[in-house]
């Protein structure tokens, strides 16, 4: 489980770090917390996520590998797509600031997403 642990350590050090330009950023003032929070928390769930399921698929064959971790991109967007909607529809916070901060916080979570894959793979290829 040691890939689990790095990859969570580094959320978390990213989101500390996120939060602390939010915070005390030159544009603090102007931010609406509770837009960027809900964009945070959607993307901050969705990317945990898929790093599980990526972990579920690893060992697993070929076939499944894929089924698991493609479908469950499409699941995953499809789910973050139908929230975005609501929180839209329903007007629940600044609509600008929530889809801007949804969009920088999926771009960075993403990437940390990536690199959490790409050092499970090393780490197996390492160990054969």
């Amino acid at each position: 489980m040691k890939p689990l642990f790095d990859f969570l350590v580094k959320l978390f050090i990213l989101s500390v770090i996120l939060w602390t330009v939010i915070l005390f950023g030159p544009v603090s003032g102007n931010i609406q917390l509770p837009a960027v929070f809900l964009a945070w928390i959607l993307v901050f769930v969705n990317t945990i996520g898929g790093y599980l399921l990526f972990e579920y698929a690893f060992e697993k064959e070929s076939a499944v590998f894929t089924r698991v971790v493609f479908g469950g991109v499409v699941v995953r967007l499809l789910i973050l797509m139908f929230a975005v909607a609501v929180v839209m529809i329903r007007k629940m916070v600044d609509i600008d600031q929530f889809v801007f901060s949804l969009f920088a916080f999926y771009c960075s979570y993403v990437i940390l997403e990536i690199l959490g894959y790409q050092k499970k793979n090393k780490q197996k290829k390492n160990a054969a």
